[in-house]
């Protein structure tokens, strides 16, 4: 099965830049990600934490 990928992505031009974009995807995703944890506030950190034990009554539920 890997023959037949291979064998057809052989004969792409540039297909080799596939990767390489993909790998500075995941990498500015994960550093951005990285940025905005440590640099969220602690209050709105509690804040979205405790929303699986709030027990507001005004929610409808299905």
């Amino acid at each position: 099965m890997l023959r037949f990928i291979k064998g057809n992505l052989e004969n792409i031009d540039g297909v080799g830049i596939y990767p390489l974009i993909s790998l500075l995807i995941f990498f500015v995703f994960f550093v951005v990600l990285f940025w905005w944890v440590f640099t969220a506030k602690k209050e709105y950190i509690e804040e979205v934490s405790n929303i699986p034990l709030d027990n507001d009554t005004n929610k409808t539920s299905l």
